[in-house]
């Protein structure tokens, strides 16, 4: 009576092997679709921008590996890719080195003011 009680349930188990998983599927959204199509537009962009031979330049410069780059690039999600596009469009071309001139200023003035250097005591 146990051997066949095994046998009837391995015989069951077995037939509801080959039976079909259940799948579940959506519609996609015309946002979510859109948004697919500008993350691959996203990714040209700033995939061109990095691959121009001064940005390999400056980023070997300070120790970063070209490969961890398109890495970190391809793991952004969709608006984090989308914010860096638009930023490398908006950034000029050299640099804004008049902010940097006055942002090391400010600094070297607070720094001053606080009393953590001397460096405009030294001239007279």
């Amino acid at each position: 009576m146990f051997r066949r009680c095994v046998v009837y349930s391995l015989c069951i188990a077995v037939l509801n092997l080959g039976s079909p998983l259940v799948a579940r599927a959506e519609l996609v959204g015309t946002l979510q679709a859109v948004e697919s199509s500008t993350r691959a537009q996203d990714l040209a962009q700033v995939g061109g921008e990095l691959a121009r031979e001064e940005v390999r330049m400056q980023m070997s410069a300070l120790g970063v590996d070209p490969a961890a780059i398109d890495a970190r690039v391809a793991r952004l999600t969709d608006p984090e890719l989308r914010t860096l596009a638009e930023r490398m469009q908006q950034m000029p071309a050299g640099g804004d080195a008049l902010a940097v001139i006055g942002i090391v200023f400010l600094v070297l003035l607070i720094l001053e003011a606080v009393g953590v250097i001397d460096v405009f005591k030294k001239f007279p």
